[in-house]
């Protein structure tokens, strides 16, 4: 008996049976919501970009340990490679196969960009660096529209291809073995795959031999330098790959809304997306994909419960339903943190280490 057929007669029937459940709920998932809007199928829908941006992040912060306050430049920097390639801006049309590894290549490039002058920087100063990176990407796709538009500015870009596979588009309403398709939920399986892919990545990057050279400089770069470990090559490497996921979550984003402008790559962006590897758990991808989740559906779910909340006790008070919605928002995040620090869904290492920590010497 070879090693891949012990494997799999190892899988207990329970857990065959778990992920067959998980799969017919993720497949229905879409139907269900659109009982109460397709609003909550759209929020779905972001959810799981997040996800991919979560998880891009988590490498960078979660494995490696490096502090970063830019990473929705290359999420910028997706959506931008797509919205160029993929609309009469510049009158190129190419397919999305073809451009979203592009856009994962591209955002690479500039992750090593980033990570080259950056490699001996650490904690307050790395953060302020990556802060102000991501602050240029944006000021520029907001300025490069003179004396050559290649930007369109303030304006955004527009009119951008979706989705398509052969004659099959995205945009259009289909029927597939008599179910229609309409919506947000015509994107909805292409983004689950897409995000099943990236997650499956991930997991074979944690266990790999660079996932623990990662690990091992985040614990201590010192160390990890005497062992034998290339930090400056390896580093570089997080740098990269956590960009090229941001590449992807910013070309499906594109694909998706057919809009991209500088002002949906704000700073506040950026710190929703850290927010969620920390509120998750930092390392542990189990624990990012929940937190994503997390933070994606939270807002909107208080959304729906401030406004009739605000109607009734704060008419009088000068507060709208989306202050009290982002009030109530930050009391949540700083209660969750006071007391699961080491996040929701932590990883064993990382809830060690703050055990070791809190234990008096």
């Amino acid at each position: 008996m070879n090693t891949s057929e012990h494997r799999t007669k190892s899988i207990p029937l329970k857990v065959w049976v778990g992920v067959a459940l998980v799969a017919a709920a993720l497949a229905l998932l879409p139907f269900v919501a659109a009982l109460a809007g397709q609003a909550w199928v759209r929020i779905l829908n972001f959810a799981m970009i997040y996800t991919m941006l979560a998880l891009g992040l988590n490498i960078v912060v979660g494995f490696a340990g490096l502090l970063d306050l830019g990473y929705i430049a290359f999420y910028a920097v997706g959506a931008y490679v797509y919205a160029l390639l993929a609309s009469p801006h510049f009158g190129a049309h190419l397919p999305f196969w073809v451009i979203v590894p592009l856009g994962a290549g591209v955002a690479c490039i500039f992750g090593v960009l980033l990570g080259a002058p950056t490699l001996k920087l650490r904690g307050d100063y790395l953060a302020i660096v990556t802060l102000g990176f991501g602050e240029i990407i944006r000021i520029f796709l907001n300025n490069l529209n003179a004396p050559v538009n290649i930007s369109n500015g303030p304006q955004g870009i527009n009119l951008i291809d979706p989705f398509r596979i052969g004659n099959f588009s995205f945009a259009r309403p289909e029927t597939i073995l008599g179910v229609s398709f309409s919506g947000p939920q015509k994107y909805y399986y292409l983004l689950l795959l897409i995000t099943i892919g990236v997650i499956v990545v991930n997991l074979r990057l944690q266990n790999s031999r660079l996932g623990r050279a990662w690990e091992a400089i985040r614990e201590d770069e010192v160390a990890a330098r005497a062992m034998g470990i290339n930090t400056r090559n390896v580093k570089l490497l997080a740098f990269a790959m956590g960009a090229s996921f941001g590449g992807i979550a910013g070309a499906v984003f594109s694909a998706t809304q057919q809009f991209v402008s500088p002002e949906s790559f704000g700073l506040f962006e950026s710190v929703i997306v850290l927010a969620m590897v920390v509120l998750g758990g930092m390392g542990n991808i189990p624990g990012v994909i929940l937190g994503a989740i997390m933070l994606t559906l939270l807002p909107e779910v208080l959304r729906y419960t401030m406004e009739p909340l605000q109607m009734a006790l704060f008419r009088r008070v000068v507060l709208d339903a989306e202050t009290i919605r982002l009030l109530v928002f930050g009391i949540a995040l700083v209660a969750i943190m006071l007391y699961r620090p080491a996040g929701l869904w932590p990883s064993p290492v990382r809830k060690r280490e703050l055990e070791v920590a809190a234990t008096p010497q």
